[in-house]
């Protein structure tokens, strides 16, 4: 074998209960699972009954505008009207290069946190589809890497744009994303509650499902990102998703606005989202940020029902969505700090609920995105990631130092463990937060 991982506790296993194992990885993939794995390999990582998880997986991210803060300036009230003006002050002047470089850094960052999957939507608004390529290009060099998965984003709206419906035909912004797809984009995306009716938004959601259902392709559209409970196009998204048979390809991302939605409603709407098998991808470091701006008190959190949908048996995912970009001046593309705001602004802090928020951004998105070989166990391919944490929950409460990060085999990132010096007569000369019993 080329890499045994020795004395890994796994995300399924309980403490005190399960032994734990050996990860053996021959080339690419993983070969064996099992306590004592009677092997030898060219090099072995002792976790020491740390935990070993799956790769992190964003489900939900902007790539064109990510590490653009300061250009042109700074979002100083940090409202999403103020990043979408700074956003189309920015775009004139964007540059392949420059697009390019961004992206290929921000991958860095990513590799570094265990982050190997991206699906960032890419804007398609501006006809030179400047963006695509940058992010193609992007694609093509982090692919040993880093899987990396482009949706087509109309950000101005479908049907929206000043050209779109010449004729009274669907054009301009639809042409736009129909080119990104033939370009190499993967999944068709959308924004139905940022279209001038709800009408308007509605035929967007059709016109998008009936092409993706032609092509093939998967659907993941920023659906009813608004704090306004009338805002229901997810109900037409999964509609539309049942007519087609797009099953298990379709995500509505942001679904904010079922945070005030009544509770009638959403009674009915759930079922009908599980019937279609459409997922949910909340984002909580943003809609925690932005949602709720209008209220005084209460103030209202935003983030759409995540406990809920999961019981109802509806995939859900957390994104990372936005890092030092026009809308959010923080982030550092640690999936640990997504899980750790969904955790709290949902209220998961059961034992369960708290090991769903892990799964959020690992298992849950992974599905989403349709990863192939996903997983520890064998046959998959080897891809994984040593926290400096005993189980999922301690990860998250810890931020967990990724102690090493293996793609297809190979260690591509380590990481030292968090310690702290101390001084004290008496106590300890280090602590490492992790509790002692």
């Amino acid at each position: 074998m080329d890499l045994i991982i020795r004395r890994a506790v796994l995300t399924t296993h309980i403490a005190h209960r399960d032994e734990p194992v050996d990860i053996g990885i021959d080339g690419d993939r993983i070969v064996a699972v099992e306590p004592r794995l009677a092997a030898a390999a060219r090099e072995e990582i002792d976790a020491a009954g740390l935990l070993v998880a799956p790769p992190f997986v964003d489900a939900h991210f902007h790539m064109d505008a990510t590490l653009s803060y300061g250009l042109p300036r700074v979002n100083a009230s940090g409202t999403l009207l103020e990043g979408i003006a700074l956003w189309g002050e920015l775009k004139p002047h964007l540059t392949q290069d420059a697009l390019v470089e961004r992206a290929l850094q921000y991958c860095d960052w990513a590799v570094a946190r265990g982050l190997l999957a991206i699906r960032s939507h890419v804007d398609v608004s501006d006809a030179r589809l400047l963006a695509v390529e940058a992010l193609l290009e992007v694609k093509r060099r982090v692919a040993p890497y880093l899987d990396l998965q482009l949706v087509a984003f109309p950000q101005d709206g479908l049907l929206r744009s000043a050209d779109a419906r010449p004729g009274g035909r669907p054009l301009g912004g639809f042409d736009n994303l129909k080119r990104a797809i033939e370009m190499g984009a993967d999944v068709v995306g959308g924004i139905p509650h940022f279209e001038r009716t709800m009408a308007d938004g509605a035929e967007s959601v059709r016109l998008l499902c009936e092409f993706a259902a032609e092509k093939g392709l998967r659907v993941d559209m920023h659906c009813d990102e608004s704090d306004d409970p009338m805002s229901r196009h997810i109900e037409t998204l999964a509609a539309q998703t049942h007519r087609l048979g797009l099953h298990g390809r379709v995500a509505g991302s942001h679904l904010t606005s079922m945070h005030s939605m009544d509770n009638y409603y959403v009674s009915k709407l759930l079922p009908l989202m599980r019937e279609a098998g459409v997922a949910a991808i909340a984002n909580p470091l943003i809609n925690i940020t932005l949602q709720g701006r209008s209220d005084t008190y209460p103030k209202r959190r935003g983030m759409t029902r995540v406990p809920e949908m999961l019981a109802a048996g509806i995939n859900v995912a957390f994104g990372h969505d936005c890092v030092m970009d026009p809308w959010y001046s923080l982030g550092s593309a640690d999936m640990l700090e997504v899980a750790h705001m969904g955790l709290h602004v949902a209220q998961m802090t059961g034992v369960d609920a708290m090991r769903a928020s892990f799964d959020a951004v690992t298992v849950n998105a992974a599905t989403i995105l349709g990863l192939e070989g996903y997983g520890i166990a064998p046959g998959c391919y080897a891809d994984c990631v040593l926290l400096d944490a005993r189980d999922p929950i301690d990860a998250i409460r810890l931020r967990a130092a990724r102690l090493a990060v293996v793609r297809r085999g190979r260690v591509v990132a380590r990481s030292p463990a968090a310690r702290a010096a101390l001084s004290l007569e008496g106590r300890p000369a280090e602590v490492d937060f992790k509790l002692s019993r």
